[in-house]
């Protein structure tokens, strides 16, 4: 309904149109339709008419048009700030305000019709694009943009400038990619264990995307982890996470780019690679590593304490028996091979620490 209306209302606008043209002409050459005055209404009334049904056949085309030139604008006009478009809409307004004063006075000096015409539009078009212009030049001290940044950093800096000393000495966190794919740096993260900035190398993003788009089906799901391990530190934790783009084309492994940036950045790397923790204690590069954090907080195995624990496969050594703790410590039960599948109550004797780990050695309390 709506629709037919508008495109009524642009076949009255096209009859309304083609009246005014008609009439214009009638008016301009007088000569040439001089020997139709009889039928002048006549013709205006078929003038009206066939721009009418003109108008009123080509509106959907019209409309259509116009929609897509509304989309455009607005598309283009969400670019730029709010700020920005109410000051350049002020500066033009007041460019044509001055622009209409001046070709007021240059009608009163000129009386050619044609030329002032002529200036009049450049001059319109001339002070509009200065208004627009000197506008948004002083947007800055019209909305005081920079005096209120500066009180707002120096509210800041009062408020937190203990905090800030401390943060400032607090190195930040490089994440290889092993440790993200691990996922307990989240859980640490959760804690509030870890302090400082967590720096994600771009070359580490792109080394898991590659491993989550793996053909093989163990890849994928790993490198798939590591980005939801990513997302989740990102959004849901009161973590600053920063994406470094810092990349060194002349280094080809990612392991050596990762501790170059480590070591520009004076920062720490954050991994559960024991190869890449032996190669940066090599080159005086801090390494926090998540294994060793891991076996830091197991519980303490003491020689003579009883411990509950099923035997699930059998050792390396005659009638040995392995058991593992809930946190995966590996017991090596002396003579408990044929206990495997049972739960038994385990005598320890000795406790082994070695850089992959702790193990317990240990024989059946009875």
């Amino acid at each position: 309904m709506i629709s037919k209306i508008i495109r009524i209302l642009i076949g009255l606008l096209g009859a309304a149109l083609g009246t005014a043209i008609y009439i214009a002409l009638v008016g301009i050459l007088p000569g040439v339709f001089s020997g139709i005055n009889d039928y002048k209404y006549i013709i205006t009334i078929g003038v009206a008419l066939v721009f009418g049904i003109i108008f009123y056949a080509i509106a959907p085309l019209m409309l259509s048009k116009v929609k897509e030139g509304v989309k455009l604008l607005d598309k283009e006009i969400s670019k730029y700030p709010q700020s920005d478009i109410l000051l350049a809409t002020i500066g033009i307004i007041v460019g044509l305000v001055i622009a209409y004063l001046i070709v007021s006075g240059i009608g009163t000096f000129i009386n050619l019709p044609i030329i002032t015409a002529i200036v009049g539009i450049l001059v319109y078009l001339f002070m509009g694009y200065i208004g627009i212009r000197i506008a948004l030049k002083s947007r800055d001290d019209l909305f005081n943009i920079n005096k209120l940044s500066r009180l707002t950093t120096a509210l800041n800096k009062e408020k937190s400038s203990k905090k800030g000393v401390v943060e400032n000495k607090i190195p930040p966190k490089v994440l290889d990619t092993s440790v993200i794919i691990d996922g307990r740096i989240a859980d640490i993260c959760k804690t509030g264990f870890i302090e400082g900035k967590l720096v994600i190398p771009r070359f580490v993003l792109n080394e898991l995307q590659h491993i989550a788009d793996s053909s093989d089906d163990l890849k994928r799901v790993r490198g798939r982890r590591g980005l939801d391990i990513l997302n989740s530190i990102q959004k849901e934790m009161d973590m600053e996470v920063e994406i470094s783009d810092v990349d060194f084309e002349d280094i080809p492994e990612v392991d050596s780019k990762l501790l170059k940036l480590a070591e520009t950045i004076n920062g720490k790397v954050v991994t559960n690679d024991f190869n890449l923790n032996k190669v940066a204690q090599f080159q005086g590069v801090e390494v926090l590593n998540i294994n060793e954090l891991a076996n830091a907080v197991k519980p303490v195995a003491i020689p003579g304490e009883h411990m509950l624990a099923q035997v699930v496969k059998e050792g390396k050594e005659q009638n040995q028996g392995i058991a593992y703790l809930d946190d995966g410590t590996m017991i090596v039960v002396d003579g408990g091979r044929k206990y495997i599948g049972e739960t038994i109550t385990v005598l320890v004797t000795s406790v082994l620490q070695t850089p992959a780990g702790r193990m317990i050695f240990g024989k059946p309390k009875n």
